[in-house]
């Protein structure tokens, strides 16, 4: 069933759900063109410079790092519950290695605004464009945080990207979350 476009904060909540509990799923290109699927569990979307922004952050360890500077954009792609496998597999295994798309079994969905492709089987994707890249500072950052998130020093950056379309399964609300009830 094709997507339709929706209003960028519709889905927030059951995005900022999934955060929480497994993840989403962002999607950039390496420098073959090839999809890489990483997740992430930390992300926001807001309004910055009055515009619609989703923010997500990087370690310069993973490839997804330079994914995202190759390309320019990305996908946020909002992963239904019973994809727990998927997005477990695209959090633990590294694109440099591994056809995430391929061993989990999703297919690249063309973007209509960005060069990253969606992933079909998740229902809500926002499609981004890089306006500002910003790298954490530690010397500013709360000394808890630190300890808890920076044990290695591989410290995040931060991907602000211009929401230049959102779309979504027609039923993903009623799916979403009888599939979170199921699971």
């Amino acid at each position: 069933m094709a997507k339709v476009a929706v209003d960028h904060t519709r889905y927030s909540k059951q995005l900022y759900h999934s955060l929480g509990d497994g993840g989403a799923l962002v999607m950039s290109l390496d420098s073959d063109g090839r999809p890489n699927p990483m997740t992430i569990g930390w992300a926001t979307l807001g309004s910055i410079w009055s515009l619609p922004i989703c923010t997500i952050l990087v370690r310069p360890s993973r490839y997804t790092f330079s994914c995202l500077n190759i390309t320019g954009d990305f996908t946020l792609c909002l992963p239904y519950p019973q994809m727990r496998s998927a997005t477990n597999f695209c959090g633990t295994h590294s694109g440099r290695d591994h056809d995430k798309l391929a061993e989990c079994n999703l297919t690249g969905m063309p973007s209509e605004s960005v060069k990253s492709p969606g992933i079909a089987e998740c229902g809500v994707i926002w499609e981004c464009r890089i306006v500002y890249t910003d790298d954490l500072n530690p010397d500013t950052l709360a000394p808890e945080i630190i300890r808890s998130a920076y044990v290695g020093d591989d410290y995040h950056r931060f991907y602000y990207g211009l929401v230049e379309r959102c779309c979504a399964d027609p039923n993903f609300e009623a799916d979403f979350f009888r599939q979170s009830e199921e699971s």
